[in-house]
């Protein structure tokens, strides 16, 4: 009885394994069959023609997909040096200085994650209309700062929250400034949680599509914007292929923060 309840257990864990697997390999293997298929339709499961002809059109220098992948990546460091700018001293002082509204601060950075984007969006497209900026690279970078200042505020908070104050005390007994103490100690220590709130704001930017479509459209086309309309155009080819290339920075980043960011730093977001 024992030994078929073990094995029964062993079943259903296998199986739910084999399900976890399929539906997080599953999608990608599809986008990896869809990006090498120049011809492909029903009744067949796979691919009748493989090739690279659609990747040699998505890499062409003069192609919308590099173009696209430019103002993509543009934008992103933009956002990211609009971002940081501001969650740096943001960061700092809801972890340093006693504020006596601290968690109405923290709280108030992911008030816009509390309602509909889209509607959000459609007032914020009509605001930056009457005041000309719609339409425009620096109105999209606004909209794509707001949207990770929710997280990078978070995260910063949490990088300079672990920094030890002893150290920074200890930089003041010896002479140093209250600023050169912030550049020479502080800020080096909590570096690795700024780097990855930089990078995770880079990547929220390169993926970020519904803000760049009330904002941008037409004027500025962005790679998760080339994806959409390669889809509704049935050219599920070029959309794999963007997909796949959106797909790559997202990994780098796990890598990063899984061999770089201190376990201190995470258990203290949010805190």
């Amino acid at each position: 009885m024992i030994r078929a309840v073990s094995g029964l257990r062993m079943v259903l864990a296998a199986f739910a394994l084999a399900a976890f697997a399929f539906f997080l390999i599953g999608p990608l293997v599809n986008l990896a069959l869809w990006s090498v298929a120049e011809r492909w339709y029903t009744p067949y499961k796979l691919p009748v023609v493989y090739g690279t002809r659609y990747w040699e059109q998505v890499f062409r220098p003069t192609g919308d997909a590099m173009a696209s992948l430019a103002t993509s990546v543009w934008i992103a460091v933009l956002t990211v040096l609009v971002a940081l700018a501001l969650s740096i001293p943001a960061g700092y002082a809801l972890a340093r200085l006693k504020l006596p509204a601290r968690a109405f601060f923290m709280v108030l950075f992911l008030l816009p994650q509390a309602f509909p984007s889209v509607a959000i969006y459609i007032n914020v497209a009509r605001v930056f209309y009457n005041i000309g900026i719609n339409g425009t690279v620096f109105a999209v970078v606004l909209v794509h700062a707001a949207h990770g200042l929710v997280y990078s505020v978070w995260i910063a908070a949490a990088a300079f929250a672990a920094v030890d104050k002893d150290l920074e005390l200890a930089a003041r007994n010896i002479g140093a400034s209250p600023l050169k103490t912030f550049f020479s100690v502080t800020l080096p220590l909590a570096a690795p949680g700024i780097i990855a709130s930089g990078i995770f704001v880079f990547l929220e930017s390169l993926d970020e599509f519904t803000g760049t479509f009330f904002v941008g459209v037409p004027q500025v086309t962005t790679l998760p914007l080339l994806l959409y309309n390669a889809a509704m155009g049935g050219n599920y080819q070029v959309a794999s292929i963007t997909a796949l290339i959106l797909l790559v920075p997202s990994v780098l980043f796990m890598l990063f923060i899984e061999r770089f960011l201190r376990a201190d730093v995470l258990a203290k977001v949010g805190a």
